[in-house]
């Protein structure tokens, strides 16, 4: 199945959600915004969010400093 990733074409499997996604890569999920098809989606409702065909993903990092 292929979804957009910050702008990038992704092949996931079927029933992949988005707290996967999240904890698949290198981004700190405590730091991050998820914005699924343009809505944000909490936390808490990434294990219950099943990606589909053509899902457009971002995932905006938190950076600190001063």
């Amino acid at each position: 199945m292929k979804i957009t990733v910050n702008g990038r074409p992704m092949e996931i499997g079927e029933g992949m959600d988005l707290h996967r996604l999240v904890h698949s890569g290198k981004t700190n999920p405590e730091r991050v915004i998820l914005v699924l098809n343009d809505d944000v989606v909490k936390s808490d409702q990434w294990p219950l969010t099943v990606l589909t065909e053509g899902d457009r993903v971002e995932l905006v990092s938190f950076v600190g400093g001063g």
